[in-house]
């Protein structure tokens, strides 16, 4: 019960956060979910399975998380605890400092600035490692073969999506100065140190 109960509050504050930061950008005239549109071709294939992955685990976490389905021992799960908070912290770090300039999926339309400050300055995608930690921490608690894989399917989506549309937009839209930063942040954490 403790497992269930502490992955329920973790979700709760991630998609809480998540849905909370759209109804304060939609009052504020800002369409926050970007996602498959005004795309075309490979971009709208990718975003558009994203958007199905991003449905598809919370459903998978729910439905493991109520039938307590574990495989793994219990240092394990408290280890996916820990996993999951941090996830969810960096998450929350990443939406706060992305201010008005944070959607979901690449905005074709609205003009939003480069954000390399706070918690971008040691990852360039703190929203998207949030989420993969968060899986990763919510599969550890529930560890099951279909959860795992749902996972994974995920997180590989997420890079697709980081490799092949985000950054092709922010190299389009900031040129050089997305440049300087890629080549100074790593893109999921850490900063490039050259000799």
């Amino acid at each position: 019960m403790f497992f269930q109960i502490t992955s329920i509050v973790i979700l709760l504050i991630f998609y809480g956060c998540y849905f909370l930061k759209m109804l304060t950008q939609k009052k504020k005239g800002i369409q926050t979910d970007q996602i498959g549109k005004g795309k075309t071709g490979l971009v709208k294939v990718i975003e558009v399975i994203m958007k199905i992955a991003t449905i598809s685990v919370p459903v998978a976490e729910i439905v493991s998380i109520l039938l307590d389905l574990s495989k793994l021992p219990s240092f394990v799960r408290y280890i996916g605890i820990i996993i999951a908070l941090i996830g969810t912290g960096v998450f929350i770090c990443s939406v706060i400092t992305m201010r008005d300039s944070w959607r979901a999926g690449v905005p074709e339309t609205d003009k939003t600035e480069l954000i390399t400050a706070g918690i971008y300055q040691i990852s360039r995608n703190p929203a998207f490692l949030g989420f993969d930690l968060v899986y990763i921490g919510i599969a550890m608690m529930f560890f099951n073969w279909v959860l795992f894989l749902i996972s994974i399917f995920a997180i590989l989506i997420f890079h697709l999506q980081i490799v092949n549309v985000e950054e092709n937009h922010l190299l389009k839209v900031f040129g050089a100065e997305y440049l300087n930063y890629r080549n100074t942040v790593n893109r999921y954490l850490g900063r490039k140190h050259y000799r």
